[in-house]
């Protein structure tokens, strides 16, 4: 009886995870379409602002915000693929595929950096070398503007949503979109004082897109940095792995939890610990236990996370 109420709460938990991956894959679509109507827009505008108002620094925005939405198709490629159940080749799942999603867009990132500051830098180069740059225009600076607006507002929304759904690919999408709007910010500084200083300050241009790339440098290594973490299985932080550990010590008859393990995979996580119990109990009792310790684990990090407990008797 004990089995069959075990093997009802088993099936459950799958239907469950089921159903929670099929709402969180349409969740992050529809947050990811969002961006990416805004990032086409804002991209196609900035380029005919940056081409008429004769502004660097905007044309380096513009190709910052087509690096967003080349990023958004990356996350809806991605995503459909690691919402896909575990299957013959894959045991754990395809959550890996968004880590590499993430990846992508860090360097995608990179690259759109490295263009923007070798742009600027070459303007820079040429105005030292006595050339005389021309004076950005207004809609350059307007462009910049309703960017800084827009690109917030995309990130604040996505930060939130890849949060909820505990989405590294979103949060890094979101951060694409910060980004953009810091970049716009250095842009509109930039060719607002090249306008107002006159044509003796148009430089100011090139100037902003530099530390515009420099920014995008910044966040870039942050995203590198946090994925490749994932690919490489690196630990979950010490706070987390304390917490786990507390969790299974909260059981009376459990002793001496050891050998514990973490890493990531994709949007969930996975736990192996070896856990001791009193020799002389029931394998019945024990696995018992143990499902407890598993349900405890997933009610707290996810129906999804992937649970291992290798049981101990206890040394005499």
């Amino acid at each position: 009886m004990r089995f069959h109420i075990l093997s009802l709460h088993l099936h459950s938990v799958k239907v469950r995870c089921s159903y929670f991956m099929m709402n969180r894959e349409k969740e992050i679509y529809k947050v990811t379409l969002a961006g990416s109507a805004g990032n086409a827009a804002l991209c196609a505008f900035k380029f005919v602002a940056g081409i008429v108002g004769c502004s660097s620094a905007m044309i380096a925005d513009a190709v910052h915000s087509l690096s967003d939405f080349v990023t958004d198709v990356l996350v809806i490629v991605f995503v459909h693929i690691s919402a896909k159940p575990q299957d013959q080749t894959h045991d754990y799942g395809h959550g890996k595929f968004e880590t590499i999603a993430s990846f992508l867009i860090a360097l995608a990132l990179v690259a759109a950096a490295t263009c923007i500051v070798v742009s600027g830098g070459l303007k820079l180069l040429s105005w030292l070398n006595g050339a005389q740059l021309e004076s950005p225009g207004w809609i350059a600076f307007w462009a910049a503007l309703l960017s800084i607006v827009v690109k917030e507002l995309l990130y604040r929304y996505t930060v939130w949503k890849g949060r909820a759904l505990d989405s590294q690919v979103m949060i890094a999408n979101a951060w694409h979109h910060r980004s953009d709007a810091l970049s716009s910010i250095g842009a509109a500084i930039g060719i607002g004082l090249a306008i107002w200083l006159g044509q003796r300050w148009a430089v100011c241009d090139p100037l902003a897109s530099i530390v515009v790339g420099l920014m995008l440098v910044r966040v870039a290594y942050t995203l590198l940095k946090t994925s490749i973490g994932e690919l490489t299985e690196c630990s979950l932080p010490k706070e987390t792995e304390d917490e786990i550990m507390q969790i299974i010590q909260s059981f009376s008859d459990v002793q001496q939890p050891h050998n514990l393990r973490t890493r990531r995979i994709g949007s969930r996580i996975a736990i192996e610990a070896h856990v001791r119990m009193d020799g002389r109990l029931t394998l019945d009792t024990v696995h018992a236990r143990a499902t407890t310790i598993e349900r405890k684990l997933k009610e707290r990090f996810g129906a999804n996370t992937h649970v291992t407990l290798h049981m101990e008797p206890v040394k005499s």
